[in-house]
């Protein structure tokens, strides 16, 4: 098959094909392809370096103290450890 058309792109999915194609100085056709090859688990693992992708990077470094406080309060008894299913 050489040709294929999709629609339906959100915003945010123009946005991110848009900055791999600059990035990586590509076409956005290029680009499309390259992210469906990745999605498919079609790339070798030397290809795919950014496989893991970037889609926690929003969270990175913005947690405030009074977050990880709660964070922690909210698994602290998941850190407790039941000495009756360890005998």
């Amino acid at each position: 098959m050489d040709h294929l058309s999709l629609r339906g792109f959100d915003k945010e999915l123009e946005r991110r094909l848009r900055e791999l194609a600059w990035r990586e100085h590509l076409s956005l056709n290029k680009a499309a392809l390259l992210l469906m090859r990745r999605g498919a688990g079609l790339l070798e693992s030397s290809q795919s370096s950014a496989a893991v992708g970037d889609g926690l990077d929003q969270f990175i470094g913005r947690w405030s103290l009074a977050d990880e406080k709660r964070l922690l309060k909210s698994i602290a008894s998941c850190e407790t450890v039941d000495e009756a299913l360890w005998k």
